[in-house]
């Protein structure tokens, strides 16, 4: 074994497609049905693979699906509460603006009072081999807005820059003078594949403005972020089924908004900002500035979601989380399929256990994968 084991963590060249394995796509029916699985059971479902249909899953298997898929997924540090997943099967549904109703409803639920909790929401499957879903054309249900500056750059999430395009072709704008912040619609499209507009209620989406506990001109920034990181662009795969539009949401890790979404220099690029805010000497790397300017706009994020009483996790403790379920892995004789470079925290790295952990991944299922851009985004 290398003794870096981030060499661990790159994946084997993706082998040819294959048929998929009807032992391989059901066995975690032997979850959904403890008592045991009948072959009639295993019957329809193994059938409906075989012709390339969608599984017909009970409302009781998609559940298992659902919540074994977290379980699976190599990419999320947070799979301690994995059976706590909420599944709503909502696969009777494919038009956009039914779609709209049912999202607005699994943001409601999963933001709560401030308590964060897990959802997936399934939505219409293809409708047959090769055949048109239901998709979420957002990446994630909120989001900010990428505006173009009048002399270049973007003005706002430069993630989102393209989708900001496509959402203004069709109609959007924002409610005032565009800023930093501004919560994106989402579009939609139904079994057509035609995106449709839909504007967000005001105050549907909880967003937590950022402050300091120790520096009050922090404030100053207007910097804040969203609550619950509702993740709608991956499709959901159960029982040789892909699922187009799966919307799922756990809760935030600070880092991914303080070292990441608002510090990476392809997104926000705050620390510049935040350096002079504290006074601190840019004029050579040696002073780490960098570094202390990140230290403490992480410090910002995670004093404000306790404030705000809305829940979300720091590194160190997410990091002995996944350990612990790593441990229940093992106890339970399943192996852990990870990827050292998304689990280990982009800030205090070495100060965290997991980074000295090795880790392997290898292909699951069920699972959430990437998927490509509705046609009209990429």
């Amino acid at each position: 074994m290398s003794s870096c084991p981030f060499h661990a963590a790159a994946p084997a060249p993706a082998p040819a497609a294959a048929p998929a394995d009807p032992d391989a796509e059901l066995a975690f029916l032997a979850e959904a049905h403890p008592a045991g699985v009948k072959p009639e059971w295993r019957a329809r479902l193994a059938a409906a693979l075989a012709a390339g249909e969608p599984a017909p899953l009970t409302a009781a298997e998609l559940t298992w699906a659902g919540r074994i898929a977290w379980r699976n997924h190599a990419r999320c540090i947070g799979r301690l509460y994995w059976r706590q997943l909420e599944v709503r099967d909502r696969r009777g549904l494919e038009h956009p603006d039914d779609l709209a109703t049912s999202l607005r409803e699994h943001l409601e639920l999963a933001q709560g009072a401030g308590t964060v909790r897990s959802y997936l929401t399934v939505f219409a499957p293809p409708d047959g081999p090769g055949g048109p879903a239901p998709r979420i054309w957002n990446a994630q249900l909120c989001g900010y807005a990428g505006h173009p500056r009048p002399g270049g750059g973007i003005l706002g999430d430069p993630a989102n820059a393209a989708f900001t395009r496509l959402a203004g072709r069709l109609g959007w704008a924002p409610p005032g003078e565009p800023t930093a912040f501004d919560l994106l619609p989402w579009i939609l499209s139904g079994r057509d594949g035609k995106p449709r507009l839909y504007p967000l209620p005001a105050g549907l989406i909880r967003e937590v403005p950022l402050a300091h506990p120790e520096f009050p001109g922090f404030a100053r920034l207007g910097l804040r972020w969203y609550a619950v990181p509702v993740v709608s662009g991956m499709r959901f795969h159960a029982a040789g089924t892909d699922f187009p539009a799966a919307p799922f949401n756990g809760w935030y890790m600070g880092t991914e908004i303080g070292a990441r979404n608002l510090a990476d220099t392809g997104r926000y690029n705050l620390l510049p900002a935040v350096a002079d805010l504290l006074g601190l000497d840019r004029r050579h790397p040696r002073t780490l500035w960098q570094d202390r300017a990140l230290l403490e706009l992480n410090a910002a994020v995670l004093h404000s979601y306790a404030a705000a009483g809305v829940t979300l996790v720091d590194h160190h403790s997410a990091s002995e989380e996944f350990l612990r379920f790593c441990s229940r892995e093992e106890a339970a004789g399943r192996a852990v399929s990870a990827r050292w470079d998304w689990i280990v925290p982009p800030i205090s790295a070495s100060a965290t256990r997991v980074f000295h952990t090795p880790m392997r991944e290898f292909p699951t299922t069920p699972d959430f994968h990437s998927q490509p851009p509705p046609e009209g985004l990429a």
